[in-house]
């Protein structure tokens, strides 16, 4: 093999987005059969098979990889097509970005905003979990994301933005009623905790960590799967949680949350990685990005 025919990678980035080859077939102005052939094609030439043909379609791991080049091809198509003046009037450049919840509630928007309208820019935001958000890179679904590993994506570049404390809160008559009566690492061990699904490990790093490695927070446990929901719930006093600072402080100040320890934050360090293009957009992001991470996150 010494190239890949981009009329069959399109194909299958098309397979993929749409799910079905019918419903690729409509969206590239070709029948059904011809879709099946590039694919087909591609994964003889390949030597690979590309495609689950499920319903809806999933792409194989090898799959991944060709789909995340065909986005990547249209991606530099676009930033070619718009240097060279044959975009359309006004026509946006899109950006889609990864990003934590509690990033998006708190600083990332910022940094989006600072941004200039030329050239103009359009932002898609998928939220997922800091820990799952190189996922979506991986599988070409984001050009860009924050994630809290340092190991870069496979043609990806990755750079520092910094640190993310959280501080250990609960609503004061919370805290009177499940955490007086007992040292704060096996009170935790018992008390409601809130957590922002099934995948958030956060409280139980910190009991893990005042407990030396015994067990996490306890069972009883309440999931509100948005940054706002989760702080609120804690401050209703529904349950105790880690919180951003940054969200933290106000309310600490005012008295509707306390610090239940407050020698002990717990710090996320979290990274930019975004695809290695020569792309005006995505450069201008990721400096944005990283200008506003340094004044609001710790280094």
């Amino acid at each position: 093999m010494t190239d890949l025919p981009l009329d069959q990678v399109r194909t299958l980035l098309a397979v993929v987005d749409e799910g079905t080859f019918d419903a690729a077939a409509a969206a590239l102005h070709v029948t059904p059969s011809a879709v099946s052939q590039r694919v087909k094609a591609l994964e003889q030439r390949t030597g690979r098979v590309l495609l689950l043909r499920t319903k809806p379609v999933r792409p194989t791991e090898s799959g991944e990889i060709v789909v995340r080049f065909a986005r990547q091809l249209a991606r530099l198509e676009r930033d070619t097509r718009s240097e060279l003046g044959m975009s359309g009037a006004g026509e946006p450049t899109r950006v889609t970005v990864a990003v934590n919840a509690d990033s998006l509630a708190t600083w990332i928007l910022p940094a989006l905003t600072r941004l200039s309208h030329e050239p103009r820019l359009c932002f898609e935001l998928h939220r997922e979990d800091e820990t799952r958000t190189a996922e979506l890179l991986r599988e070409g679904r984001v050009m860009a994301a924050v994630t809290s590993s340092p190991d870069p994506v496979t043609g990806c570049s990755v750079r520092t933005l910094g640190r993310m404390r959280y501080l250990a809160a609960a609503n004061p008559d919370f805290a009177a009623r499940h955490l007086a009566d007992a040292p704060l690492p096996e009170a935790l061990a018992e008390a409601p905790v809130m957590t922002f699904d099934r995948r958030d490990d956060l409280q139980d790093a910190f009991v893990r960590a005042l407990r030396r490695g015994a067990e996490g927070a306890s069972r009883l446990r309440h999931a509100v799967p948005t940054s706002e929901g989760f702080l609120d719930a804690v401050v209703a006093g529904l349950g105790w949680g880690m919180v951003p600072e940054v969200q933290a402080g106000p309310l600490l100040a005012g008295g509707r949350l306390v610090s239940l320890a407050p020698e002990r934050p717990l710090d996320v360090p979290l990274y930019w990685q975004h695809w290695k293009l020569d792309s005006p957009a995505l450069a201008l992001v990721a400096d944005a990005v990283a200008r506003t991470a340094a004044v609001s996150l710790r280094n």
